[in-house]
Formats: C-alpha cells, structure tokens, sequence
C-alpha cells in the first residue's frame, strides 16, 4: 500500500512540475507577445525613443548656450561701437527750417 500511494504521489509531483513548467512556457510566450504589440502601437504612434530624445535635448541646450554668448558678444560689439562714433546729426524729414521771415 506504501508503494502505491508513494507512486501516486510520484505522479501528482511530476504533473506539478509539468504544470509549472507549461505556466512558465505560456508566460513566456504571453511576454513576447505582447512585447511585440507594444512596439507595433508604440512605433505607429511615432513615439520617440529615449536616446532620440537625450541626443535632441543636449543640441537645444548647445544652441541655447550658443545663442546667450553671441547676445552677449552683439552687446559688447555694440557697446563699443557707441563709445567710438561721435553722436550724428539729427536728420529732418523736410529741409531744415530757414531763419528769414516770410516776404509779403
């Protein structure tokens, strides 16, 4: 009687196991799946990838740096160009008005 019940339980561990390992099988196969359906609506969806968009924000931020150093640059430039050049003489829209009084 030991033997037996000893073999059924033989049989009930090994269909575990099988169980066990089938469940694991179709997890596996469940991942996959639907790892390769998140990346067919992700890429219809033209989602950018995370390197793609590191590689875009450090060229902004290049460009912002760039940008405040020409400013700064144009602000010098100017600066010095107007303490350089004397002040210009006003320009008038017509000829400049005549000091003799009007003939009657």
């Amino acid at each position: 009687m030991t033997q037996t019940s000893s073999r059924f339980f033989d049989e009930i561990a090994r269909l575990m196991n099988d169980a066990t390992g089938v469940a694991q099988g179709i997890r596996r196969e469940f991942d996959t799946l639907f790892r390769s359906q998140a990346e067919r609506w992700l890429n219809d969806l033209d989602v950018v990838k995370r390197e793609e968009f590191e590689v875009v924000k450090d060229m902004a931020r290049l460009a912002r740096e760039e940008n405040e150093a020409l400013k700064a640059r144009i602000a010098t430039l100017e600066a010095k160009i107007a303490s350089q050049t004397p002040p210009s003489p006003p320009i008038y829209a017509s000829a400049p008005p005549d000091d003799t009084p009007p003939t009657a």
